[in-house]
């Protein structure tokens, strides 16, 4: 990882010095790092030590960070990682055109692999998540949106990067299909339940240890697990006031939405669901090769269940 840092920070540079005040400011923010490390973790269960891991792994990074810049200017936050957001600190128009940049700034980097493979999952997964950012504007404020409809979103948004950091892993060591399928399994399974349990921590995490707002979800209308969990298990009346809430993408109620959905024991659920997701991400890793680099893979998914922030 410290070399993957070494990469990215030698890749922002920019003739225009607010590109790089940018992207040094969320780069420098911090952050898990998960997708990232997770390819590098591929690359070592599968016995790959050639550089193209850091470089590929410093790509998923970019690509990420340009994702973030560009949600929070649609979701107008304010805060990420404990700190303003870029877009709070220095305006929306430079979010969204250095966020242009980090993504084709990845796109060079992808290139120097010289692998039209490699090319096909990046330049796939980024398509995949612009996508799944429109499906998640279109659903704002849509109270009727079901788990399946859910899922969708979360897996193309979310869990997709996760899959192609995964996958590259297993392309970078010239692994048979059978094994890049795992390992694409292990990293989309992974970001789902990594995204389930975001979203649970919207309604019982701490704000501080977050380091963003909670009820941000609601306030941007989104309807997620936890909430569509409580309508369905909800009284009616609990149920008409989750409804409106999202609807509204109003805060007010926030105290009685969260009574609701504890009450109703929907974090209850929505934590089953992440655990589902959970063991088929250890599935499909006890595919590869026993190492420490499998069984840190492993402890991942495990101990991506315990997290709370």
């Amino acid at each position: 990882m410290h070399e993957v840092d070494k990469v990215i920070g030698q890749r922002l540079t920019s003739s225009v010095p607010l590109v790089a005040q940018i992207s040094q400011y969320i780069i420098a923010a911090g952050g898990k790092r998960l997708r990232p490390a997770l390819l590098l973790m591929v690359c070592g269960a599968l016995g790959y030590r050639g550089s193209h891991r850091h470089s590929l792994a410093a790509v998923v990074e970019l690509i990420h960070t340009a994702t973030l810049l560009h949600d929070d200017v649609v979701d107008a936050s304010t805060l990420r990682r404990g700190r303003p957001t870029a877009n709070e600190t220095f305006g929306n128009p430079a979010s969204v055109l250095v966020g242009d940049f980090l993504h084709t700034r990845s796109f060079q980097m992808m290139v120097e692999a010289g692998s039209m493979r490699i090319m096909e999952i990046l330049s796939e997964a980024t398509n995949v998540i612009a996508e799944g950012e429109v499906l998640q504007l279109m659903n704002m404020h849509d109270a009727s949106l079901d788990e399946a409809g859910y899922l969708r979103v979360i897996r193309s948004k979310t869990a997709k990067l996760f899959e192609a950091s995964a996958r590259l892993g297993a392309v970078l060591a010239d692994s048979p299909p059978a094994i890049e399928e795992a390992c694409a399994t292990y990293g989309q399974a992974l970001g789902t339940a990594f995204q389930i349990i975001d979203d649970v921590l919207d309604y019982d995490g701490d704000a501080e240890e977050m380091g963003k707002n909670l009820g941000d979800d609601l306030r941007e209308g989104k309807s997620t697990l936890p909430l569509i969990a409580a309508m369905q298990r909800g009284s009616a009346d609990q149920a008409q006031i989750v409804r409106e809430a999202i609807e509204q993408g109003s805060t007010e109620q926030l105290a009685q939405v969260v009574h609701i959905v504890r009450e109703t024991g929907a974090l209850e659920v929505t934590r089953a669901a992440a655990f589902a997701e959970a063991r088929r991400a250890i599935a499909a890793a006890e595919l590869l090769p026993g190492n420490a680099h499998t069984s840190g893979l492993l402890e991942l998914a495990a101990q991506l269940l315990a997290r709370r922030h």
